[in-house]
């Protein structure tokens, strides 16, 4: 990808409060969930309603947990995340890898290999987010989905400087600009949960 697919949006747009080492900044492994029990089941459900059965399921920015469905089997589960004792604890995954996005967007993957890509809670922190996205659609076979969801949480000090600067809706309007540059078809958004009862939860929905 040649130039720089954001430059419209305002200088310093990416920067942020820690530009310290990313893989010391995960390296203690936080076995917990960053949205609460509510929020889990909805976006549980919804996975169940978007993901293939028995297709290759990507998991990006992964931790302990993938939030997939216990009732639906996949052909694999393929995890990528900053901290391997995290990935290595999570049932799901069938294979994974630590890599810092933010230094390298490429994926160690091949073409086309899967039918569904997911991200949950993890797109704020990332400072190259055209370049992942597109390599997530270099990924997916036609047709895929790319699944984002967010919340009202991060670690405020690792997100970009746009997000912290933006609302929820402002958030959803930022993951489809990211996929429209890094050239997927469509894109729509969702509201899982409002926050009235549970954390928010919101997903945007990339078509390959």
């Amino acid at each position: 990808m040649t130039g720089n697919p954001l430059a419209d949006l305002p200088a310093g747009a990416f920067a942020r409060q820690d530009e310290g080492d990313d893989l010391d900044f995960y390296a203690p492994p936080r076995l917990v969930t960053h949205i609460d029990d509510a929020a889990v089941a909805a976006l549980t459900a919804r996975y169940r309603d978007l993901l293939p059965a028995g297709g290759r399921v990507l998991d990006l920015m992964s931790s302990w947990v993938s939030h997939l469905p216990a009732d639906r089997a996949y052909a694999e589960v393929v995890g990528h995340g900053m901290n391997a004792r995290e990935l290595a604890a999570n049932p799901r995954l069938d294979r994974w890898f630590v890599q810092d996005l933010n230094r390298e967007p490429h994926l160690p993957l091949d073409d086309r290999a899967f039918d569904a890509a997911l991200c949950c809670v993890g797109i704020q922190y990332l400072q190259r987010p055209v370049e992942v996205l597109a390599e997530v659609r270099r990924t997916l076979r036609p047709d895929a989905l790319f699944v984002a969801s967010f919340s009202n949480r991060c670690f405020p000090s690792k997100a970009v400087a746009i997000w912290r600067a933006l609302d929820a809706a402002g958030h959803a309007a930022l993951i489809e600009l990211y996929l429209a540059r890094a050239g997927f078809r469509s894109s729509t958004s969702q509201t899982l949960t409002d926050g009235r009862r549970s954390d928010p939860l919101t997903i945007v929905i990339g078509h390959a």
